[in-house]
């Protein structure tokens, strides 16, 4: 349950109001941990040990992460927590869940674990103790081969020795396993299904909205920080007009504006530009939620996916289809809102 990246935000947050009781772990105050009714304050990667691989998909160093400072405040490590929560839980809770082991016991145990199956492979890893003093990543020393990594190259090279894993053994542009299925909206060849919103069934004054991956951060990470500075419009979420549409609508480059359908309404930061096509509009996902109940639910920091909707790209895929959707935009003529997504918890 991902306040800022779960479609139709406002039917999410009344889905979280059935539990009894919401608990959750983390570093920071995300929207998620302000509707928790019991936050457990974590610790960052500086306030633990860990190991990690530098990489997300080539894994090229074995690297390890020393503690840099102490747990701020009351934060503790999520190993601490679990095993203090089991011998709350039950009695001996404590020594079961932590086997004996302290957390860089735990760390060694994991190293010696990759050191096994690297042997098996052909990879060396030096003594964990040693490891850990040198403080120095390991370098993969299968590099070089990666680098020269070309997917399917085997079945290209030789076909029939080297089969994909399709009932074919090729590449597929109709399955018979997929049109089995008897999906209505994934049939077993590529074809075109009209959306559920789009410029076909708009009605008056809707523009088709965008949700677009952001170039200033990764997703909703850093949307904190400083760098905030060089893309915020209007203290708000940039939404990206076309001069056409501004013009209609009476929109200013910088002026905060409102963008609303039957889903929920955001304050965004108006930037006019004939990089966008006429009709269309787009705002970056991963802007933190900032409801402001008192205002109907506005969204003060531009979260796209309060307007969103919530459906699947298809009964097979089940995947995320939230990137388009259909929108009204006004020129926000209502109370100053004042941002507070950023703000910390208040002192007991």
């Amino acid at each position: 349950a991902n306040f800022t990246h779960h479609q139709d935000t406002n039917r999410l947050i009344r889905a979280w109001q059935k539990p009894e009781l919401v608990v959750i772990s983390e570093c920071f105050w995300t929207a998620a941990a302000k509707h928790a009714d019991i936050v457990l304050p974590a610790t960052t990667s500086f306030e633990r040990n860990d190991l990690t691989m530098t990489g997300d998909y080539s894994n090229q160093h074995l690297v390890p992460m020393k503690q840099v400072v102490p747990p701020q405040g009351e934060a503790r490590n999520d190993f601490d927590v679990f095993a203090e929560l089991s011998e709350r839980w039950e009695k001996g809770g404590y020594d079961r869940f932590t086997e004996g082991k302290s957390e860089l016991a735990w760390l060694e145990t994991f190293y010696n674990i990759a050191g096994q199956r690297g042997a098996s492979q052909q990879v060396t890893l030096p003594p964990f103790a040693e490891f850990w003093q040198r403080n120095a990543l390991i370098e993969m020393p299968e590099n070089a081969a990666s680098a020269q990594f070309i997917r399917f190259a085997d079945f290209r090279r030789d076909p029939q020795t080297h089969p994909l894993k399709t009932d074919s053994g090729k590449i597929e542009i109709y399955s018979a396993r997929i049109a089995d299925y008897g999906y209505a909206d994934c049939a077993g060849h590529p074809m075109w299904l009209e959306p559920d919103e789009w410029f076909g069934n708009a009605k008056p004054d809707q523009l088709q909205l965008l949700s677009a991956h952001p170039a200033h951060r990764l997703h909703s990470q850093l949307n904190y920080s400083a760098l905030r500075e060089q893309y915020a419009v209007a203290d708000r979420e940039p939404i990206t007009i076309h001069p056409q549409d501004a013009h209609a609508r009476g929109i200013a480059d910088g002026d905060t504006v409102r963008v609303w359908n039957l889903r929920g309404q955001v304050l965004a930061g108006a930037v006019v530009t004939a990089g966008i096509k006429p009709g269309v509009i787009c705002i970056h996902e991963g802007a933190w939620p900032d409801l402001d109940l008192a205002a109907n639910g506005i969204c003060k920091n531009g979260a796209v996916n309060v307007l969103t909707k919530d459906l699947p790209s298809s009964k097979l895929g089940n995947g995320c289809a939230g990137n388009t959707a259909l929108a009204w935009l006004e020129k926000y003529s209502g109370p100053t809102l004042t941002l507070t997504a950023f703000d910390p918890p208040a002192s007991p």
